[in-house]
């Protein structure tokens, strides 16, 4: 996995602004760890599009099938009262 965080750069950052070293080293593991575990990569992203597009393909054949099977029946209906006049 790609490095998100020059974590030697923000420790310098850190330690010239007076934070001590070791101080300085802890922050910049755990901002590295936080935004590592939390942010999305691209992997993560096309994986949810993945499963979004197939979820919504899903739908729309139900979708399909319910509204085919109320026409049907909306048809028979008609003929069946068609039917009695």
């Amino acid at each position: 996995m790609a490095t998100l965080i020059d974590t030697l750069e923000y420790s310098k950052k850190l330690r010239a602004a007076g934070v001590p070293e070791l101080q300085a080293e802890a922050h910049a593991e755990a901002l590295s760890k936080l935004v590592s575990e939390e942010l999305a990569t691209k992997k993560d992203i096309d994986d949810l599009r993945r499963d979004l597009q197939t979820t919504i393909r899903e739908l729309e054949y139900r979708l399909t099938i319910k509204v085919g099977a109320m026409t049907a029946a909306a048809v028979a209906a008609l003929a069946a009262i068609m039917k009695l006049h």
